[in-house]
């Protein structure tokens, strides 16, 4: 999964209602400044008591406010994790105590979540890209989500990676008509293994090339 990919609208996943409206939803407005209930977004923070910071010096309130900006114009497109978050404000020259001062305003406005980002990418790997679970954790490491967080999301999972990776090697199959068995359990083993089927992979090749092959069943005729 590349960094820029958008996903798919959320639906509840593991029963419940839905999770809150995200930018990749792109409703219109919801992510702007000033949106959240709990007060309005500043681009240089105050204190919880409403007071302002300590002074800093103009380069530095500089870069930290340009560097808002560009954040809070990439939030309102795709959902970030923390890590990538910070990532993102160091790339921009923001020092480490502006860093803090800036994630913890996201974290309490809402714009960072690493649990709604974790449903977000499990939800996208199984119904987008038929993936299993092996891929899906990798995707969530490389997106930065916690290991904690990443694991608690995965236990929601039904334990169908099974019945998943023989229903997408079905899928495949039909595609692969004509050509030598064995070249089509090799590309089958591949494209199963990339989407986190290996530990299964040739067996559910097998068994979906069995089943293409099958003649179909015949209606007995009485004379």
């Amino acid at each position: 999964m590349t960094f820029d990919d958008h996903l798919a609208p959320v639906i509840p996943l593991f029963g419940g209602s839905a999770p809150a409206a995200t930018p990749e939803q792109g409703s219109p407005g919801e992510f702007e400044p000033g949106a959240p209930s709990d007060g309005a977004w500043h681009t240089t923070w105050t204190g919880p008591e409403g007071a302002a910071e300590s002074p800093v010096e103009p380069d530095e309130a500089e870069y930290r406010e340009l560097a808002e900006k560009r954040l809070m114009k990439k939030l309102r497109v795709r959902s970030l994790s923390e890590r990538e978050a910070r990532a993102f404000l160091r790339e921009h020259d923001v020092s480490p105590e502006g860093i803090e001062h800036v994630i913890d305003a996201l974290l309490r406005h809402g714009y960072l979540d690493d649990v709604r980002l974790s449903e977000q990418l499990i939800y996208a790997g199984i119904t987008r890209k038929g993936q299993g679970r092996q891929a899906i954790s990798l995707a969530l490491a490389q997106r930065g989500v916690p290991r904690d967080v990443a694991d608690a999301a995965l236990a929601e999972l039904a334990d169908d990676d099974a019945e998943r990776a023989l229903e997408f090697a079905r899928q495949k199959a039909r595609a692969m008509r004509g050509l030598d068995r064995e070249v089509a359990v090799r590309r089958l083993v591949g494209q199963l293994s990339r989407r986190g089927y290996g530990g299964s992979a040739l067996s559910v090749a097998r068994q979906a090339l069995s089943e293409l092959e099958r003649p179909a069943a015949r209606g007995v005729r009485f004379d």
